[in-house]
Protein backbone atom coordinates (compact mmCIF):
# COMPACT_ATOMS: atom_id res chain seq x y z
CA UNK A 1 0.00 0.00 0.00
CA UNK A 2 2.99 2.42 0.37
CA UNK A 3 2.08 3.71 -3.26
CA UNK A 4 -1.25 4.25 -2.68
CA UNK A 5 -0.27 5.57 0.57
CA UNK A 6 1.76 8.56 -0.96
CA UNK A 7 -0.66 9.64 -3.45
CA UNK A 8 -3.41 10.19 -0.79
CA UNK A 9 -0.48 12.04 1.09
CA UNK A 10 0.56 14.25 -1.98
CA UNK A 11 -3.90 14.99 -2.01
CA UNK A 12 -3.44 16.40 1.29
CA UNK A 13 -4.28 13.56 3.75
CA UNK A 14 -2.54 12.36 6.95
CA UNK A 15 -1.31 8.85 6.14
CA UNK A 16 -1.08 5.69 8.81
CA UNK A 17 -0.13 3.12 6.38
CA UNK A 18 -0.78 0.15 8.83
CA UNK A 19 0.59 -3.48 8.73
CA UNK A 20 -1.03 -6.33 10.60
CA UNK A 21 -0.64 -10.09 11.55
CA UNK A 22 -2.87 -11.67 9.27
CA UNK A 23 -1.11 -14.91 8.92
CA UNK A 24 -1.25 -15.49 13.07
CA UNK A 25 -4.66 -14.28 14.03
CA UNK A 26 -8.06 -14.33 13.36
CA UNK A 27 -9.99 -11.06 12.01
CA UNK A 28 -11.41 -9.75 15.24
CA UNK A 29 -8.54 -9.61 17.57
CA UNK A 30 -6.48 -8.23 14.13
CA UNK A 31 -8.59 -5.67 13.88
CA UNK A 32 -8.99 -4.40 17.52
CA UNK A 33 -5.08 -4.23 17.64
CA UNK A 34 -4.61 -2.69 14.34
CA UNK A 35 -7.33 -0.25 14.46
CA UNK A 36 -7.29 0.79 17.38
CA UNK A 37 -3.31 1.59 17.55
CA UNK A 38 -3.72 3.36 14.30
CA UNK A 39 -6.11 5.82 15.57
CA UNK A 40 -4.03 6.23 19.06
CA UNK A 41 -1.40 7.21 15.77
CA UNK A 42 -3.27 10.06 14.48
CA UNK A 43 -4.11 11.39 17.62
CA UNK A 44 -7.48 13.00 19.29
CA UNK A 45 -7.28 16.45 16.80
CA UNK A 46 -7.75 15.02 13.52
CA UNK A 47 -10.42 15.56 11.09
CA UNK A 48 -12.51 12.68 9.42
CA UNK A 49 -10.93 9.52 10.11
CA UNK A 50 -11.27 7.21 6.88
CA UNK A 51 -10.23 3.87 5.67
CA UNK A 52 -8.37 2.58 2.58
CA UNK A 53 -8.38 -0.64 2.47
CA UNK A 54 -7.15 -4.19 0.91
CA UNK A 55 -8.48 -7.12 0.46
CA UNK A 56 -9.02 -8.86 4.04
CA UNK A 57 -8.24 -5.29 5.45
CA UNK A 58 -12.00 -4.17 4.84
CA UNK A 59 -13.15 -7.43 6.62
CA UNK A 60 -10.91 -5.73 9.77
CA UNK A 61 -13.08 -2.57 9.45
CA UNK A 62 -16.27 -3.82 9.53
CA UNK A 63 -15.70 -6.01 12.03
CA UNK A 64 -14.19 -3.12 14.06
CA UNK A 65 -16.99 -0.90 13.40
CA UNK A 66 -19.36 -3.64 14.17
CA UNK A 67 -18.63 -3.40 17.83
CA UNK A 68 -16.84 -0.11 18.29
CA UNK A 69 -17.71 3.64 17.09
CA UNK A 70 -15.70 6.00 15.87
CA UNK A 71 -16.98 9.68 16.49
CA UNK A 72 -14.83 11.02 13.44
CA UNK A 73 -15.34 8.16 11.31
CA UNK A 74 -15.02 9.73 7.74
CA UNK A 75 -15.56 7.40 4.45
CA UNK A 76 -14.67 3.69 3.81
CA UNK A 77 -13.04 3.00 0.24
CA UNK A 78 -12.48 -0.83 0.08
CA UNK A 79 -10.29 -2.38 -2.89
CA UNK A 80 -10.84 -6.32 -4.04
CA UNK A 81 -12.60 -6.99 -0.62
CA UNK A 82 -13.87 -10.30 0.21
CA UNK A 83 -17.64 -8.95 1.68
CA UNK A 84 -18.97 -12.31 0.88
CA UNK A 85 -15.80 -14.58 1.24
CA UNK A 86 -14.74 -16.33 -1.36
CA UNK A 87 -15.45 -19.23 -3.69
CA UNK A 88 -11.50 -19.94 -3.31
CA UNK A 89 -11.78 -20.78 0.66
CA UNK A 90 -15.08 -23.01 0.10
CA UNK A 91 -12.91 -25.12 -2.48
CA UNK A 92 -10.24 -25.94 -0.12
CA UNK A 93 -11.83 -26.22 2.58
CA UNK A 94 -14.56 -28.56 1.79
CA UNK A 95 -12.97 -30.15 -1.38
CA UNK A 96 -9.61 -30.28 -1.14
CA UNK A 97 -9.11 -30.23 2.55
CA UNK A 98 -5.38 -31.38 2.45
CA UNK A 99 -4.59 -28.68 0.73
CA UNK A 100 -6.90 -25.89 2.43
CA UNK A 101 -5.04 -26.93 5.45
CA UNK A 102 -1.77 -26.37 3.90
CA UNK A 103 -2.50 -23.16 2.64
CA UNK A 104 -3.91 -21.86 6.01
CA UNK A 105 -0.53 -23.26 7.57
CA UNK A 106 0.95 -20.43 5.35
CA UNK A 107 -1.90 -17.85 4.81
CA UNK A 108 -2.96 -17.84 8.53
CA UNK A 109 -6.44 -18.36 10.33
CA UNK A 110 -8.12 -15.52 8.96
CA UNK A 111 -7.70 -16.75 5.40
CA UNK A 112 -9.78 -19.50 6.76
CA UNK A 113 -12.78 -17.57 8.25
CA UNK A 114 -13.18 -16.11 4.18
CA UNK A 115 -16.29 -18.84 3.63
CA UNK A 116 -19.19 -17.75 1.54
CA UNK A 117 -21.80 -19.85 3.69
CA UNK A 118 -24.30 -17.71 5.90
CA UNK A 119 -22.18 -18.91 9.34
CA UNK A 120 -19.32 -17.13 8.08
CA UNK A 121 -17.50 -14.29 9.63
CA UNK A 122 -18.32 -11.95 6.50
CA UNK A 123 -22.37 -13.30 6.74
CA UNK A 124 -22.62 -12.17 10.63
CA UNK A 125 -20.66 -8.72 9.85
CA UNK A 126 -23.83 -7.81 8.25
CA UNK A 127 -24.64 -4.37 6.15
CA UNK A 128 -22.50 -1.65 6.37
CA UNK A 129 -23.75 1.24 8.48
CA UNK A 130 -21.22 3.56 7.31
CA UNK A 131 -20.15 5.50 3.93
CA UNK A 132 -18.62 2.85 1.87
CA UNK A 133 -17.53 2.79 -1.84
CA UNK A 134 -15.92 -0.59 -3.02
CA UNK A 135 -13.63 -1.63 -6.17
CA UNK A 136 -13.24 -4.43 -7.82
CA UNK A 137 -11.07 -6.29 -9.88
CA UNK A 138 -12.24 -8.11 -13.22
CA UNK A 139 -8.99 -9.65 -14.61
CA UNK A 140 -7.96 -13.34 -13.73
CA UNK A 141 -4.67 -14.20 -13.50
CA UNK A 142 -3.88 -15.87 -10.51
CA UNK A 143 -2.15 -19.59 -11.62
CA UNK A 144 -3.22 -21.30 -8.37
CA UNK A 145 -7.06 -20.06 -7.04
CA UNK A 146 -7.79 -18.22 -10.68
CA UNK A 147 -8.84 -21.51 -11.96
CA UNK A 148 -11.27 -22.38 -8.90
CA UNK A 149 -13.33 -19.71 -10.13
CA UNK A 150 -12.56 -19.29 -13.69
CA UNK A 151 -16.23 -19.42 -14.59
CA UNK A 152 -17.23 -15.81 -12.54
CA UNK A 153 -16.12 -12.63 -13.44
CA UNK A 154 -12.95 -11.76 -10.42
CA UNK A 155 -9.55 -10.67 -9.86
CA UNK A 156 -8.34 -14.06 -9.32
CA UNK A 157 -9.36 -14.36 -6.01
CA UNK A 158 -12.38 -12.81 -4.85
CA UNK A 159 -15.43 -13.03 -7.51
CA UNK A 160 -16.69 -9.62 -8.51
CA UNK A 161 -20.17 -10.29 -7.11
CA UNK A 162 -18.48 -11.35 -3.47
CA UNK A 163 -16.40 -7.86 -3.32
CA UNK A 164 -20.27 -6.30 -2.96
CA UNK A 165 -21.99 -5.02 0.31
CA UNK A 166 -25.09 -4.21 1.14
CA UNK A 167 -25.68 -0.55 2.17
CA UNK A 168 -22.60 0.55 -0.05
CA UNK A 169 -23.10 3.75 -1.84
CA UNK A 170 -20.94 3.01 -4.15
CA UNK A 171 -19.40 0.43 -6.60
CA UNK A 172 -16.61 -0.03 -9.47
CA UNK A 173 -15.47 -3.02 -11.54
CA UNK A 174 -12.35 -2.29 -13.08
CA UNK A 175 -10.06 -4.66 -15.60
CA UNK A 176 -7.26 -5.12 -12.69
CA UNK A 177 -5.60 -8.08 -10.71
CA UNK A 178 -6.55 -8.73 -7.10
CA UNK A 179 -2.97 -8.51 -5.95
CA UNK A 180 -1.77 -5.23 -7.73
CA UNK A 181 -5.43 -3.34 -8.20
CA UNK A 182 -4.12 -0.48 -5.37
CA UNK A 183 -1.02 0.16 -7.62
CA UNK A 184 -2.87 1.48 -10.60
CA UNK A 185 -3.10 5.45 -11.03
CA UNK A 186 -7.01 4.78 -12.35
CA UNK A 187 -7.53 3.23 -8.84
CA UNK A 188 -6.14 5.94 -6.74
CA UNK A 189 -7.86 8.66 -8.84
CA UNK A 190 -10.99 7.17 -7.62
CA UNK A 191 -10.03 6.15 -4.02
CA UNK A 192 -9.31 10.08 -3.82
CA UNK A 193 -12.29 11.21 -5.51
CA UNK A 194 -14.38 9.25 -3.37
CA UNK A 195 -13.02 10.37 -0.20
CA UNK A 196 -13.53 13.80 -1.63
CA UNK A 197 -16.94 13.89 -2.58
CA UNK A 198 -18.50 10.09 -1.82
CA UNK A 199 -18.70 8.80 -4.83
CA UNK A 200 -16.67 7.74 -7.19
CA UNK A 201 -16.22 9.09 -10.90
CA UNK A 202 -18.56 7.31 -13.27
CA UNK A 203 -17.40 9.01 -16.08
CA UNK A 204 -13.62 8.27 -16.18
CA UNK A 205 -14.60 4.89 -15.34
CA UNK A 206 -17.09 4.35 -18.37
CA UNK A 207 -13.97 5.60 -20.30
CA UNK A 208 -11.73 2.94 -18.93
CA UNK A 209 -13.81 0.46 -20.00
CA UNK A 210 -14.80 1.82 -22.93
CA UNK A 211 -10.72 1.65 -24.02
CA UNK A 212 -9.66 -1.56 -26.21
Amino acid sequence: MRRIARRLVEEGFTVDNSDYPSRTDRIEPLARGVIERALERMGSDVGPVHFVTHSMGGMLVRAYLQQNRIDCLGRVVMLAPPNQGTEVVDYYNLRAPFLGRMLQSVLGPASGQMRTDSNALPARLGPANFEVGIIAGTVNRNPVFGPVISRMPSDGVVPVERTKLAGMSDFLALPYTHTFIMDKTVVQDQVVHFLQHGRFRREAAAALAATP
